[in-house]
């Protein structure tokens, strides 16, 4: 590669980088709260995939975005091996993958919030049943928490 080529190709990368930046400012902060009332991995995946790229795009610094599950949603958490004692439950979806990406997105400031009458109701427990989930995680109602944060000007997201 010639070096008025190079040179092309590196202004090219810096543009896109700056653009970037620039994006995520306009932005400006946002306050957000993903609802997951739903078990299907498929749908719960793209739902993380969702939230990875609004991250992506208004930089995790910009961001105060919280995912409230309840319902058959904490089947995103519950652990493989907890299914067969829990017949309320069709899926068991925290795989080694979907693990990874929830990780992934707690180490980016994102908080699970698991709704207490799920898991008194489907008699999950905390510790052995879901991946990753401390008493300070739970919420009295799934749905009033979400109200809740609507009403302290979070914006509301079903993917």
């Amino acid at each position: 590669m010639n070096v008025k080529a190079l040179s092309s190709c590196l202004l090219m990368m810096l543009m896109l980088f700056y653009g970037q930046i620039l994006l995520a400012e306009s932005y400006g902060k946002q306050k957000v709260v993903y609802h997951i009332n739903y078990d299907d991995p498929k749908k719960q995946s793209g739902a993380l995939r969702n939230i990875q790229n609004h991250i992506n795009a208004v930089g995790a610094e910009n961001l105060d975005l919280k995912v409230v599950l309840h319902g058959n949603g904490l089947a995103m958490l519950l652990e493989p091996d907890a299914l067969g004692k829990l017949k309320k439950f069709r899926q068991a979806n925290a795989n080694d993958k979907m693990t990874a990406r929830i990780d992934g997105l707690k180490n980016q400031g994102v908080t699970f919030n698991v709704c207490a009458n799920t898991v008194r109701g489907r008699k999950v427990d905390l510790t052995n049943d879901l991946y990753d989930v401390n008493q300070s995680d739970i919420v009295p109602s799934g749905v009033a928490e979400v109200a809740h944060l609507q009403a302290k000007g979070y914006t509301y997201i079903k993917p």
